[in-house]
């Protein structure tokens, strides 16, 4: 249940931040599009959560999973949680977590558990088209006009420090057998790496890499976002989606 609850809360949580863009992109088109994401993943969360509270059983419902919890049981990547920033941020953070995805979801979909393996199985359809999507801003941006790649400098140089958790499996992501961390890592690295040299970006030096949201250990950001997030849960019990 953890392995489900990582992967709900992953997509859940960025997809909370990506929301927060709606009626705000640079152009109606990329507003459209980034909101469509958006959805994709809630209706990934959604899956993921009843998955989860199927395996947990009693009064455990998708709702009571994704609202209720309080900050440490939440088992997302640091990632996802960090602030949109600019839009040279947030479509770089789209890129990292959608290359990750794709990935994992890979694996996720040869797993010998029929239900994540179908949910892994339609998420991908999705997935393919966030990283294309996401791709081709990373490139825009990066090889654009001298302020765009400055912008895109600096997101790299914010959000880097936090891309090393997602290569690293937690032991409950080690369980079911499925993930096989050394070619999850270099496929993410090889699509990165290829991405950032279109881009005309430099793939950054070895560093430092904050880790803990897998096991519930959070930045200062999480509480703000839940306090969000859980607002109509709380206010009104027993809301459904």
């Amino acid at each position: 249940m953890q392995l489900a609850l990582h992967l709900a809360d992953s997509v859940l949580i960025l997809a909370q931040r990506n929301a927060e863009w709606c009626g705000h992109g640079p152009v109606l088109e990329q507003d459209i599009a980034l909101t469509n994401i958006t959805l994709d993943l809630v209706g990934q969360a959604r899956s993921l959560y009843q998955y989860a509270a199927n395996q947990k059983g009693g009064d455990a419902t998708e709702d009571s999973l994704a609202y209720t919890r309080l900050e440490h049981e939440y088992l997302n990547g640091l990632l996802v949680e960090q602030p949109n920033g600019d839009w040279a941020q947030t479509v770089l953070r789209q890129f990292f977590f959608s290359a990750f995805q794709s990935a994992y979801y890979t694996q996720l979909e040869k797993c010998t558990d029929k239900d994540l393996s179908a949910i892994a199985e339609k998420s991908l359809k999705e997935i393919r088209y966030h990283l294309r999507w996401s791709s081709e801003w990373v490139i825009r941006l990066g090889d654009g006009t001298e302020e765009s790649h400055s912008r895109m400098v600096q997101a790299l140089e914010n959000l880097w420090p936090y891309t090393g958790e997602l290569l690293e499996p937690a032991d409950y992501e080690l369980a079911l057998g499925f993930l096989h961390a050394d070619v999850l890592k270099q496929e993410w690295q090889s699509t990165v790496r290829n991405v950032l040299e279109e881009a005309s970006l430099a793939y950054p030096a070895p560093a430092f890499m904050h880790t803990g949201g897998k096991y519930g250990r959070h930045t200062e950001h999480m509480g703000y976002i839940l306090s969000e997030l859980q607002y109509m849960q709380r206010a009104y019990p027993n809301s459904q989606w």
